[in-house]
C-alpha cells in the first residue's frame, strides 16, 4: 500500500515554508528563482527533497504547520503536514524556532484536535531530516566542549523523537542521515572549493553511525525490519559531488550559485539602498549548491535519484 500521507518534521533542509516571512533569507529573492520564479519560504532557488518525495508517493507538498493556524481552509488531512523549521535541530539552537520536540508536540496536537484519524496515521509517512544545526550550535557556544559526548546525547534524543513519532500512529519513520557538512560551501570557501575537511566528515561518519544503528534497535523493538528506514543523504550527496557514474556532472560541484560579495554577507542581501550584496550564477541549474549551504532544485533532484531505491521500498507497507 502507498503512504496516503507525508509528515515532515526537521530543519531548513526539510522546511517548504514554515520560516516567519520577516525573518530568514530564504523569503528573500533570489531564493525561488528558478521555481516558482518567486521566493516561497525554501532554501533553495526551487523544490526540496520534501517535494520530490511528495511527488514521488503522487502527493501535493504537505501543507506547512505555520499556514495551518490561519484557517481551516489551509488544512488538508489528506497530504499530512510540515512541521519543520530552517535553522532548527533536535535541541534549541540561536534560531529559536521551534526544535523537533516542539514540531512532535505540534503535530500530537494536530492528532489530539481531531484532525488526523488512526487510520489516517496508519497510512502515513514520516520524514525526518537534520543538517547539523545542533553541532554549529554547540560548538559556537563550546568551542572546547566535549563533542563526542554531545554527540552520544544528541543522537540518543534523535531515536527518542523517531519513537514517540512512530508511537503517536505513524506507520513508517524515515530519516535522513547527516549529509557531507565537511564538503559544505561554507567549510569549503577556504581552500576554493575543492576539497572537504576530513575531521567535520569524521565527526558526521559516527553521528550516521549511531542513527542507523538507532534505526535497527528501534525495528527490533517494533518486531519490524521496515517501521523505520534510514535514507542515506550522505552517500547521495557524495555520490554526485565526485561525479559518480549515472548522476549529473556539476562543474566545480562544492562552489555555490548564490554568495556574499564578502564574507560577512550571505545569499539576498541588500543594503539600505537596495544594491545587492551577493553574486548569482547565470544557471542554477548547473550548481549542486545554491548558497553556502543548501542544494539548487537540480542538486536535491540529483540526490533524490539516489534514494529511489529506498523509495520504491517505503511505498509498499
Amino acid at each position: 500500500m502507498r503512504p496516503t500521507k507525508l509528515f515532515v518534521f526537521g530543519d531548513s533542509y526539510a522546511d517548504t515554508g514554515n520560516k516567519n516571512i520577516t525573518e530568514g533569507r530564504a523569503w528573500k529573492f533570489p531564493y525561488g528563482i528558478s521555481f516558482p520564479g518567486r521566493p516561497t519560504g525554501r532554501f533553495s532557488d526551487g523544490i526540496l527533497l520534501t517535494d520530490y518525495i511528495a511527488r514521488f508517493l503522487m502527493l501535493k507538498t504537505p501543507v506547512t504547520y505555520h499556514w495551518s493556524k490561519f484557517g481551516s481552509r489551509y488544512l488538508n488531512s489528506r497530504i499530512g503536514m510540515n512541521f519543520a523549521y530552517g535553522g532548527t535541530g533536535v535541541y534549541n539552537t540561536s534560531d529559536n524556532d521551534p526544535n523537533m520536540t516542539d514540531q512532535i508536540n505540534f503535530f500530537e496536537q494536530q492528532i489530539k484536535d481531531h484532525l488526523y484519524s488512526p487510520a489516517d496515521l496508519n497510512s502515513s509517512l514520516a520524514l525526518v531530516t537534520l543538517s547539523g544545526n545542533d553541532y554549529s550550535n554547540f560548538q559556537e557556544k563550546n568551542p572546547d566542549g566535549d563533542i563526542l559526548g554531545f554527540q552520544f546525547n544528541l543522537t540518543n534524543q534523535l531515536k527518542a523523537d523517531l519513537k514517540r513519532i512512530h508511537d503517536l500512529g505513524v506507520k513508517k519513520v524515515a530519516v535522513a542521515t547527516l549529509q557531507p557538512v565537511g564538503c559544505l560551501p561554507t567549510v569549503t570557501v577556504s581552500n576554493d572549493y575543492k576539497k572537504c575537511n576530513d575531521s567535520i566528515e569524521m565527526l558526521v561518519s559516527f553521528h550516521n553511525y549511531y542513527v542507523t544503528t538507532a534505526v535497527a534497535d528501534l525495528n527490533n523493538q517494533t518486531n519490524s525490519n521496515s517501521s523505520f528506514v534510514v535514507l542515506d543523504l550522505h552517500n547521495g550527496f557524495m555520490s554526485v559531488l565526485t561525479n559518480g557514474t549515472g548522476f549529473p556532472k556539476f562543474e566545480d560541484p562544492m562552489k555555490p550559485c548564490c554568495m556574499g560579495v564578502s564574507s560577512e554577507y550571505n545569499c539576498g542581501d541588500m543594503d539600505k539602498n537596495g544594491t545587492r550584496l551577493y553574486t548569482m550564477c547565470r544557471n542554477p541549474r548547473e550548481y549542486f549548491f545554491w548558497d553556502s549551504v543548501h542544494p539548487t532544485q537540480a542538486g536535491w533532484r540529483a540526490v533524490y535519484t539516489t534514494m529511489l531505491p529506498i523509495l520504491r521500498k517505503i511505498l509498499f507497507f
